[in-house]
């Protein structure tokens, strides 16, 4: 296929989210900006959160892995249902409550000014470093299979991206996100529907099975993928990285009502079961036609080359489409998230301050095109997910503080509680690298295992309980003050 069809093709459907979101957020106002005027239809929300839940990295990198752990990522798929449920019923019912425009004025209400900002700038610290890799890693893609040949260089097709989304984010926010993300989990979907069908085989199971890449469970107590702890990692990763994320949480707190708010969450558990299998048995049809016919492609370079070298040109199309709507997602609602938090919770201005917001949210966009400018220039693959990884470091402090803050009725000191949300994501990293036992690989429980130190640390520094109203208390009103 032709790199300039291609470049059609994509700039065609940047023109359809930009009409979609001028048609849905037109005088959308400061409430449509940070909660979506609190008026989103709950199954656009659940549908258009699976786009955000996974990613252009996902998109690219799980089927991928199926020829090396087969279909063990499901196990961590499956322990996300029990955190999308603690979610639902613990976590949205207390932001209900408060009526929070940002996640993070929970801690506020409970611990104080500094645990806001710092719970705050955690969510920042994560989501610029690591939305900015990995649109870094589909633009990359983008840039081989399209720009590149067309002799566009990388920083103006980062730029374009970048100036695309702020048309349809820097007034729209939430309430063009929920409609926009909904169009780009179709478009996602629908590449993965076709590249399923088109390599679809009568005995695939069988032969997925007699390859040994259909295994889900790992049994080895001390593999890092045991399913005890992969289960487990799930549902903590649900629970730091969804219901402790401004960004995955901010088109939840769009929906007017708490139960409707609640179905969404739940609806989206399921989905994501069903599209992450989805994913993975593409993977595994994948890695058979890459066996069958000598390729040496592997991992992140399965997918595209298996499409782009062996596939009708028409399925390009629809590869490339789809790529973008995984890319998107995450972009845009990192980048809307972002100006929210920073504007609400670190420089504390009112909602009504659209002078101050817009700046923040053309500073953040700036940000991202240096990261993902300083990424091409690293031109690393291995130290990207490393950024990734280290990302990751910030949900534990998160866990815990949420954990202390919801649970835990006692005081904190705030310079106590900056120590320890810092001290903790340190031992954590000595204890990952450093490996001290006797065999056993720490995986995915390094969130928990952060999360907890972090609460420990929390409860040995903090006071006996004074009379502190308790944050999970009338969690049965379901609408915002």
């Amino acid at each position: 296929m032709s790199p300039a069809l291609l470049l059609l093709g994509v700039l065609t459907y940047f023109a359809l989210l930009l009409v979609l979101a001028r048609c849905v957020s037109h005088g959308s106002g400061a409430e449509g900006f940070y909660v979506g005027g609190r008026e989103s239809p709950w199954l656009v929300v659940a549908l258009g959160m699976v786009g955000t839940s996974l990613s252009g990295v996902t998109f690219i990198s799980v089927p991928g892995s199926v020829a090396a752990s087969g279909f063990s990522y499901l196990q961590v798929t499956l322990g996300y249902v029990a955190g999308y449920v603690a979610i639902a019923f613990v976590l949205l019912p207390a932001y209900h409550r408060l009526g929070v425009a940002s996640i993070y004025e929970l801690l506020g209400e409970r611990l104080g000014p500094p645990a806001r900002r710092l719970g705050a700038g955690y969510f920042v610290l994560s989501r610029t470093v690591g939305a900015t890799a990995r649109l870094y890693l589909v633009v990359q893609v983008l840039h081989s299979l399209i720009l590149g040949p067309l002799g566009v260089p990388f920083v103006a097709g980062a730029a374009v991206v970048l100036a695309m989304i702020l048309l349809y984010t820097v007034e729209g926010g939430v309430k063009a996100l929920v409609w926009t993300d909904m169009l780009q989990t179709a478009g996602m979907l629908t590449g993965l529907g076709v590249c399923i069908a088109l390599l679809w085989r009568p005995d695939a199971f069988a032969q997925l099975d007699a390859a040994g890449l259909s295994r889900v469970w790992v049994t080895d107590p001390l593999s890092r993928d045991f399913s005890v702890k992969a289960l487990l990692a799930g549902m903590f990763i649900a629970i730091a990285m969804t219901g402790l994320d401004q960004e995955m949480m901010q088109k939840s707190l769009s929906v007017a009502k708490l139960r409707d708010a609640q179905k969404n969450l739940l609806l989206l558990a399921g989905l994501l079961v069903v599209v992450i299998g989805a994913f993975l048995l593409l993977g595994g049809l994948l890695t058979l036609f890459a066996r069958e016919h000598g390729l040496a492609a592997k991992g992140d370079a399965l997918f595209p080359t298996v499409v782009m070298q062996h596939l009708p040109a028409w399925v390009q199309v629809v590869f490339v489409l789809a790529l973008v709507s995984a890319l998107l997602p995450s972009a845009d609602g990192a980048l809307t998230a972002l100006t929210a938090s920073t504007c609400l919770d670190l420089l504390r201005v009112s909602r009504d301050d659209v002078r101050t917001r817009r700046r923040v949210h053309f500073g953040f966009a700036a940000l991202f095109l240096l990261l993902v400018l300083g990424f091409k220039v690293l031109d690393n693959a291995s130290m990207v997910f490393l950024i990734l990884k280290l990302a990751g470091y910030t949900y534990g402090p998160l866990l815990g503080l949420f954990a202390f803050a919801m649970f835990t009725p006692r005081p904190v000191s705030g310079r106590a509680l900056v120590v320890i949300c810092i001290a903790a994501p340190l031992v954590g990293a000595v204890l990952d690298f450093g490996q001290p036992w006797g065999g056993y690989q720490i995986g995915l429980e390094l969130l928990v295992l952060i999360g907890s130190l972090t609460w420990a640390g929390l409860w040995l520094v903090s006071r006996r309980p004074a009379a502190i109203r308790p944050v999970l208390g009338e969690i049965g009103n379901d609408s915002p003050r």
